[in-house]
């Protein structure tokens, strides 16, 4: 099943080129404040699910064209972030360290966006903005001390995300908490349709131009050790979203790209980015000149 959100907070269950509205059927009223219709609908899917499949037939129908895609989850308990967790990426980088040493950060729902929102730069001269793809895994039930072997138990579903980040060696939650800098979706794919979560095929685009390719194989940190670690630390919750850290390719954006990233079993997403004109913080006043090694992207 996919589950998106649309509109002015509307739940939907894609259908081919098609979104139905089920936000009736799952009891999710779209205007309420904070807006958690989803993780509810997260945490009762076991009873929803077969209210939902019931229901379908007298739900109102849009095209996916027509609805503007929100993200899925605009407040989660939190956004648990790896970084450096593919060799490549470590080494383009040149980090001496990797996510299975470093542990994890977080990052603010308020970074958070939809499929059908821009990404919008900050208006920082002599700093970059950076494009970084990953796999979002959305948590399903609370969760601590996840055994290794167990985690495919915790996990609700997928989705794409971007990890945008201003290139720096300021503290990185600052260099990736602007609003727009963490767009996740197009929609949440249930576990259930994703047969290999840890051989997924990922790849980002800017306009034409092919920038990352990877596979959840080559991650340092797997999956697993992913739930296993978060939740040896903190209680995960459902909707929480865990972002698996970005493979090499990583490189600059300007106003007026778009950036396509398309991860296999889960679903495809283009977002526009747009030059901002607020952000300006003392913190970026100096010009930073990013020292990277690039490597050659896979075939």
């Amino acid at each position: 099943m996919k589950l998106a959100r649309f509109d002015d907070g509307k739940i939907g269950y894609v259908d081919a080129e098609e979104i139905v509205d089920i936000t009736v059927l799952c009891g999710v009223d779209a205007a309420a404040w904070p807006p958690v219709g989803m993780p509810k609908v997260i945490a009762d899917f076991a009873a929803l699910k077969p209210k939902i499949e019931a229901g379908l037939a007298s739900c109102t129908r849009h095209r996916l064209s027509d609805v503007v895609l929100r993200t899925p989850i605009p407040w989660p308990n939190k956004v648990i972030a790896y970084p450096v967790n593919y060799h490549a990426h470590g080494r383009e980088m040149q980090a001496g360290y990797r996510a299975t040493q470093q542990g994890f950060f977080l990052k603010p729902n308020s970074s958070l966006s939809g499929a059908g929102e821009p990404v919008e730069l900050p208006d920082l001269p002599g700093r970059e903005t950076h494009h970084e793809s990953e796999l979002a895994i959305i948590i399903g039930r609370e969760a601590r001390g996840v055994a290794r072997a167990d985690w495919k138990d915790y996990v609700f579903g997928y989705a794409c995300l971007l990890d945008m980040v201003v290139r720096g060696r300021e503290e990185r939650v600052c260099r990736k908490a602007y609003d727009s800098f963490c767009p996740v979706g197009p929609w949440i794919t249930t576990a259930d349709e994703v047969a290999t979560p840890e051989e997924l095929q990922m790849k980002l685009w800017v306009n034409d131009e092919l920038r990352q390719s990877a596979n959840t194989r080559d991650l340092v940190l797997d999956i697993p050790g992913m739930i296993e670690t978060a939740s040896a630390v903190m209680k995960l919750y459902p909707g929480d979203i865990i972002a698996t850290g970005t493979p090499e390719g990583v490189g600059k954006v300007e106003g007026g790209d778009r950036i396509r990233i398309r991860i296999e079993q889960v679903g495809e997403m283009t977002v526009d980015v747009i030059q901002g004109h607020r952000g300006q913080t003392e913190v970026f006043s100096k010009p930073y000149e990013p020292d990277i090694i690039k490597q050659e992207l896979k075939p």
